[in-house]
């Protein structure tokens, strides 16, 4: 996997325990790309794999999803930032329209909508909390998404305008609404969405999905606006 000092692009994957799931994705990694992995307090060795496969390697305790992302953004020197999950669900190499559309001045924030490949994929419970959340959104938004994915792709300066706070599973979700408060353009595509390698710390149990659409009702509980500061990308 190509690295440069000056990378073309950051890919931030939040990484808790992935090591059997790094090797396929970082090999998808685009040429020029740098992959950020955030270990947010692996045990199973995946900061060694990830090195060793010419990742930057980028240390968060504090556990959370959302930590683990923005401690990727901050971590980040390229003029485009993007996420993807680290359980080879997703190939980050689906993300270069995303980028692409960013530099075009095409879009400010661009998403993968999921589309389950194969049984197991996305399981049911997930599925169902998935899209009550983009039904809340649309009332809160107007925005007429279908999914709050983790495959996603903006301008790094923009996004740490948006001043996001949440340090939990509702960071994707406030994101977006931050976004949305602050009238970005905001696109969606579809990108198939595969079984993932190991085994899910969120969506793959009754526990894991409610706690994460709790955190995302509470982000969708905010004023509109709050906490935010210089958002607008252009």
């Amino acid at each position: 996997m190509p690295t440069s000092p000056t990378p073309d692009v950051d890919v931030v994957l939040p990484c808790l325990n992935e090591a059997e799931a790094l090797p396929w994705v970082l090999a998808r990694i685009p040429a020029g790309w740098r992959a950020l992995v955030v270990d947010n307090g692996s045990t199973d060795g995946s900061a060694d794999i990830a090195r060793s496969l010419g990742a930057t390697v980028v240390q968060e305790s504090r556990r959370g999803f959302g930590a683990a992302c923005h401690a990727g953004l901050t971590a980040a020197t390229a003029d485009v930032v993007c996420f993807c999950d680290c359980d080879a669900s997703l190939d980050p190499s689906l993300l270069a329209p995303f980028v692409r559309e960013v530099r075009e001045d095409g879009a400010d924030l661009v998403l993968g909508r999921r589309r389950p490949q194969g049984r197991g994929a996305w399981p049911a419970h997930a599925r169902a909390g998935n899209l009550a959340l983009a039904r809340m959104l649309r009332r809160r938004t107007g925005l007429r998404l279908h999914d709050l994915g983790p495959l996603r792709a903006a301008r790094r300066d923009a996004l740490l305008g948006l001043g996001l706070t949440d340090r939990r599973s509702g960071y994707p979700l406030e994101m977006v609404v931050r976004a949305a408060d602050a009238g970005w353009r905001i696109r969606e595509h579809d990108v198939p969405y595969l079984p993932r390698t190991g085994a899910s710390k969120v969506t793959g149990t009754w526990r894991g999905t409610w706690q994460a659409v709790r955190d995302m009702s509470r982000v969708l509980a905010e004023p509109a606006g709050a906490s935010l500061t210089e958002g607008t990308p252009r």
